[in-house]
């Protein structure tokens, strides 16, 4: 069986580029078609795969031009000729579960979510080119291109044969925007391969990671990886070169508006016995920067061998926002962390209060800062069971994934044999 897997763009590691690296994995010999793509992130971390880009990849600077051509995109998604596969899994946050393909050809497509900034929050992303003092004729080509990209989406949803969704969460949110139903298969969130590659910078050598063209470690088990958002693509790191003290609260996220950094910052400054780190960079960086206070921390970039280390030495990990599924908060589980997170989205389907962490109900800075002393206090009184917590966060491995995957494949019987070759290969 012959199959292709399209994803949007590759310029920027993220879950959505986590799940499709994990794709690659499971099948190796399928060529990736994408939109348009990043030779430095095409070596980095997908070195031997046969990357196939549209014609959106000939338009100088198309990696940071690309939101000003987003009307081209379903066209370019559209002119990806699949004709010559049996299965195509489309990896999709936004245009590329629109490709086409053969009546006979079967098109599973995994959502990250429907489009955003069409949707749910559409008049969020328009608030925010506002604040950033965009001109009215910019603000009104953009609510322009919207509606006509809503009007190839509806449509578009209902080309893949099967849907899934990265949590619960995603799957309301299709069956809302779309009218259909959706499999749940949660991301693959590697919990073990963090912790080894900080052993291995502390110890006497550090390895290449191996999703950068080695095999998995030897020794009967499927390792895992950790595709995280902490691209080395992205703005030099600006941490200090020491590692901080233990007992500080820790936020890994990339530095966007909806991220809400803003809230946890205005939280800690109500808090000056607490300490707040904050991993991570985006367009949100230098005003972030100007807020905040001396117990609070913005590290810039932080390279996984060294991310390790902040994990395992917080009190706990930080989420305050509305996830989609949530990766960062359960690879902080898998060194035994609690977790403090926003009541909304993916949180609910990962974390189980009481045990694994607690929820917070406002995004109010001061309800924040109450939790934040409320969790504390369990911490030290020893609430929380790390071994337990790290265990729960097993669930949510590589392992689970690829089973997950080819089940589904070879319940659809696109091809049964070569499915079950596969797992037995594991």
């Amino acid at each position: 069986m012959k199959i292709a897997i399209v994803h949007d763009w590759l310029i920027r590691l993220g879950g959505a580029e986590r799940v499709l690296i994990a794709l690659h994995r499971i099948f190796p010999d399928a060529p990736i078609y994408v939109l348009f793509h990043d030779k430095k992130f095409i070596e980095q971390y997908l070195p031997k795969a046969k990357i196939i880009p549209s014609f959106l990849q000939k338009i100088p600077n198309i990696k940071k031009l690309h939101p000003w051509f987003k009307i081209l995109m379903p066209p370019a998604v559209e002119s990806l000729n699949l004709s010559g596969f049996d299965l195509v899994i489309s990896s999709s946050h936004e245009f590329s579960h629109g490709v086409l393909v053969r009546q006979k050809t079967g098109h599973i497509s995994f959502y990250h979510s429907p489009s955003r900034i069409l949707w749910d929050r559409s008049n969020e992303y328009i608030r925010d080119f506002k604040e950033r003092g965009k001109s009215r004729l910019k603000i009104f080509l953009i609510k322009l291109g919207q509606h006509f990209l809503r009007l190839w989406d509806w449509p578009a949803s209902r080309r893949p044969d099967i849907m899934i969704a990265n949590s619960k969460h995603v799957a309301g949110r299709i069956k809302k925007y779309y009218g259909k139903e959706a499999k749940v298969i949660y991301p693959p969130v590697e919990v073990s391969f963090l912790e080894q590659t900080e052993r291995e910078m502390f110890g006497e050598r550090v390895r290449k990671p191996f999703w950068l063209g080695s095999d998995p470690p030897v020794g009967g088990s499927d390792k895992t990886v950790s595709y995280t958002r902490r691209s080395p693509l992205e703005r030099p790191r600006m941490s200090e070169p020491n590692f901080p003290a233990k007992d500080y609260f820790l936020i890994v996220s990339q530095l966007y508006p909806h991220k809400n950094i803003d809230l946890a910052i205005r939280a800690f400054k109500n808090l000056p016995k607490l300490n707040l780190l904050i991993a991570g960079d985006g367009p949100e960086y230098k005003r972030l920067k100007k807020l905040k206070s001396g117990n609070v921390k913005l590290l810039g970039f932080i390279p996984d061998e060294e991310l390790a280390h902040y994990y395992k030495n917080c009190s706990a990990y930080l989420i305050c926002n509305e996830e989609d599924f949530g990766i960062s908060p359960v690879e902080a589980m898998s060194f035994g962390k609690p977790v403090l997170a926003y009541k909304k989205g993916g949180a609910e389907e990962t974390i189980l209060e009481g045990a694994t962490g607690e929820f917070f109900y406002n995004l109010d800075h001061n309800e924040l800062a109450k939790a934040v002393e409320s969790i504390s206090r369990k911490i030290k009184n020893g609430r929380y069971d790390s071994a337990a917590i790290k265990k729960y966060s097993e669930k949510f491995n590589f392992r689970r994934f690829k089973k997950e995957i080819l089940d589904l494949i070879g319940a659809l019987n696109y091809n049964q044999d070569y499915s079950s070759n596969i797992i037995h290969e594991a």
